[in-house]
């Protein structure tokens, strides 16, 4: 079974330039992941990538195999996932083509499978302080040295998908004083969270959340894949050089301990709590 110790929530713009890219089919016991998974090296780790909307961006959001595709990860031995993605802003001086690192988030979907904790055993991982510290120190630090404008922490809204925020919404979400808008962050982050795998955010701003705070036109599908696109490269500069910089010991990162006293017993979760149907 090949092996990785990072994961990237990526499409082929993340690892297209590397050399000896492995393509390789991961089964779980939820079903198919989006895509086969990279494998590749990055300064030394060994890391894969997954796209997980599909190389085709054929899955929305609602639709992504979350719980396939994080598995997938923990299944190669990942310890440490990036997770960049495409969201709007929703404060005024968080301005598209800035980046933001995540380190809170709200929960706004509905009917997706957000847990591998289904009994038989009750288990409950706390998302307090879900996104991993150290990794943002290291990316505060790496998108800056590029020259990017980036906010070293901010609340993420997760909606639904695939529509858009109303007017209304937006205002709405402005004014309990959420950041930025996403539809692809939960329950993703939180399942890695889960297997105990460290998980940094890397939000790229692509536009004003329904155009409220900033008086402009409301967000289309285009205009957001526009932006992304202008900020595609810059975007794989940053996972890399990232890559480049996490330790060693990628077992010293917070999620380590996300585990522990997460049953009633005391005892920390494994896999043997997670009921799995072959």
């Amino acid at each position: 079974m090949s092996k990785a110790e990072i994961g990237v929530f990526g499409g082929s713009g993340f690892y297209s330039l590397l050399e000896n890219v492995k393509e390789i089919k991961v089964d779980t016991p939820y079903g198919p992941p989006s895509d086969c998974v990279m494998l590749a090296e990055v300064a030394g780790k060994k890391v894969a990538f997954l796209p997980r909307h599909g190389r085709s961006h054929t899955l929305p959001p609602h639709k992504v195999p979350y719980r396939a595709n994080v598995w997938a990860f923990h299944k190669l031995g990942v310890k440490a996932v990036v997770s960049p993605c495409a969201v709007g802003s929703l404060q005024r001086h968080i301005e598209p083509g800035s980046f933001l690192l995540a380190d809170q988030f709200v929960d706004r979907t509905k009917g997706r499978d957000d847990t591998f904790y289904d009994g038989p055993v009750t288990t409950h991982v706390s998302p307090a302080d879900m996104y991993d510290k150290t990794m943002r120190e290291i990316a505060a630090r790496v998108i800056k040295k590029h020259g990017i404008t980036c906010h070293e922490m901010g609340t993420v809204v997760v909606i639904q998908g695939p529509r858009f925020s109303t007017k209304a919404e937006s205002t709405w979400f402005t004014k309990m004083g959420w950041d930025i808008i996403n539809m692809t962050q939960y329950p993703e982050a939180y399942l890695c969270h889960e297997l105990g795998m460290a998980v940094l955010n890397i939000s790229l701003v692509t536009d004003f959340d329904s155009g409220v705070v900033a008086d402009t036109e409301a967000v289309t599908a285009h205009s957001v894949l526009e932006v992304f696109k202008q900020n595609s490269e810059n975007a794989r500069k940053v996972v890399l050089d990232i890559i480049s910089e996490l330790p060693k010991d990628l077992g010293s990162l917070g999620s380590r301990d996300s585990l522990k006293y997460t049953r009633g017993d005391g005892h920390a979760a494994s896999d043997m709590d997670i009921r799995i149907f072959d």
